[in-house]
């Protein structure tokens, strides 16, 4: 069924409909190619090829993966009750609406994934899927090598004991530690948790990886989206 084409516009999330309907009159919009300005104009949102500023907008049923490296002071949400930057807000380019899978503390950095595939989103948050979750934190003091068998038996944190863990140092300083942490659980801020229940506060904290997907060298802010192979990754899991 075709609808106009300033709501579909609006329906991929780009502004209201009638700064949608303003974005044709200037001419900032093509239907297969060609330049619409007429606001009458009816296009098929699931068939037609439609470009804003010549970037084509991506099908509203096309499912859509992405890995962002979220930085410190953005909520792991797509709107906030108290107004603070969600992390959808780094997206403003990606004209489909996608949703976190998991979470990332407020004070929390690194790899966060984004879809709108639903049974994929529920398959990895699924306790019963046991994917590892590894992070690069620094922590006041110097941990010492038995807390790496605290770890790796379980560490009692509010009123239930953690499933086995990895620890490794990877640095120790004049008062502080650069240590490796690798979980499949996801309570919440549990790393920070265990990390205190050995006597040692989380400074920094970062996720590096989720399974075989890695941050990489994609930095702070940005987003790109997974290749065929990682999303193959995600599914066979």
């Amino acid at each position: 069924m075709k609808e106009r084409l300033q709501k579909v516009l609006a329906e991929y999330g780009i502004a209201s409909r009638r700064k949608c309907e303003q974005l044709m009159v200037e001419g900032r919009v093509k239907v297969n190619g060609i330049i619409v300005t007429e606001l009458g104009t009816k296009v098929d949102k699931f068939e037609d090829k439609i470009e804003l500023n010549d970037d084509k907008l991506i099908s509203l049923d096309e499912k859509v993966y992405v890995l962002l490296n979220k930085p410190i002071g953005y909520i792991t949400s797509v709107k906030d009750q108290f107004d603070r930057p969600v992390v959808t807000d780094l997206l403003k380019n990606l004209k489909v609406r996608i949703y976190p899978v998991g979470r990332l503390d407020y004070d929390t950095e690194g790899l966060l994934i984004l879809t709108n595939d639903g049974d994929l989103a529920y398959k990895l948050t699924h306790p019963k899927h046991q994917i590892n979750k590894k992070y690069i934190a620094l922590v006041s003091g110097i941990v010492q090598d038995e807390d790496i068998e605290r770890f790796k038996s379980g560490l009692f944190i509010d009123d239930y004991k953690t499933a086995p863990a990895i620890l490794k140092i990877l640095k120790r300083n004049k008062d502080t530690s650069l240590i490796n942490v690798t979980i499949h659980e996801g309570k919440n801020r549990q790393v920070r948790k265990m990390c205190e229940a050995i006597g040692h506060k989380v400074i920094d904290l970062k996720r590096i990886s989720m399974g075989n997907i890695s941050l990489g060298e994609l930095e702070s802010g940005k987003y790109r989206l997974l290749n065929e192979k990682e999303i193959t990754y995600l599914k066979t899991l």
